[in-house]
């Protein structure tokens, strides 16, 4: 198949459209963070540097840390940039640009996000590294792929409908899982392992209500009561502690990365740090000091 000039878009300086990456800036290893300013910081681990690329929101940078090749790049904030980054990123390593047309082999590629959230449960409080097992988009990105059903998780689409008693204006829920054996290697004993919920927005979506009212005032308190026991294989693949997952925490991006990267052959997961306790309403404005430690430690382990 060749693709298009108006849907694979090419820059004149062999780049793809909006990250602006040339398929041999791109490593296997690839961190992704939401905020431009954090690449920096991930790089600043680096042994080396070979590249760094800013255009828009999506800064980039490649180097080694370790002997390994990783990218480090940021995806701004929504699962909508997530479709951007997602689908760019996999055209670099799997499309030829010259002849616009697939590489004969498949390159996979591993893709961590690492990020901040809001805590859902009283064993997350501030400072919790949360692994995203499965990720409910509220987003509604998923479902404008056919590929979606295969990838997604349709007992528990369900049974978080029916608890939730979902208003169908607002969209269907999605569910994707993230790849098992990245969890185990990435998350160790060090995170706590559950479901999270990637919302379209900051405010009404998470449940908040400053001057404008939400849809559901018992949104969150649905939420924090759902629970789902996943099969005993499954709490095997994914190392559970318990078959019981619960909505450990909301974050905005998770569900597109697993999804989408589950539908084009890409291993992904999601870890973030809690900012926020929405249970215990706790915030903590001076994290950014403190995300270090789970930077390090992705790092090591990717």
């Amino acid at each position: 198949m060749k693709y298009a000039e108006s849907e694979l878009i090419i820059n004149a300086d062999g780049s793809c459209f909006h990250l602006h990456l040339r398929p041999e800036q791109l490593a296997d290893r690839i961190i992704l963070v939401g905020d431009p300013g954090r690449v920096g910081f991930v790089a600043s681990h680096f042994d080396s540097q070979e590249y760094e690329v800013s255009s828009r929101e999506f800064h980039t940078i490649t180097g080694t840390y370790q002997g390994k090749r990783i990218t480090v790049l940021s995806t701004g904030i929504g699962c909508d940039n997530i479709d951007i980054v997602v689908n760019e990123l996999d055209s670099l390593a799997n499309i030829n640009y010259d002849t616009r047309e697939d590489n004969p082999t498949h390159r996979t590629l591993t893709l961590v996000r690492i990020g901040t959230c809001g805590g859902l449960q009283p064993e997350t409080p501030l400072g919790t590294f949360v692994a995203s097992v499965k990720s409910i988009g509220f987003d509604g990105l998923l479902n404008y792929y056919a590929g979606r059903n295969s990838v997604c998780d349709l007992q528990v689409e369900e049974a978080f409908r029916q608890h939730m008693q979902w208003n169908p204006v607002k969209g269907a829920p999605y569910v994707s899982n993230a790849c098992p054996s990245l969890i185990n290697r990435i998350a160790g004993q060090d995170m706590v392992r559950g479901i999270t919920i990637a919302c379209g927005g900051f405010y009404g979506p998470q449940g908040r209500q400053i001057r404008a009212s939400i849809e559901d005032p018992q949104q969150n308190a649905k939420v924090e009561s759902f629970r789902y026991d996943v099969s005993a294989d499954e709490a095997s693949a994914f190392q559970l502690p318990s078959p019981t997952l619960k909505v450990c925490n909301f974050e905005m991006e998770s569900s597109a990365l697993a999804g989408l990267a589950s539908i084009l052959g890409h291993e992904a997961m999601t870890c973030c740090m809690v900012i926020a306790n929405r249970y215990a309403k706790e915030m903590n404005t001076g994290y950014k000091n403190q995300i270090d430690d789970l930077i390090r430690l992705v790092l090591d382990r990717i």
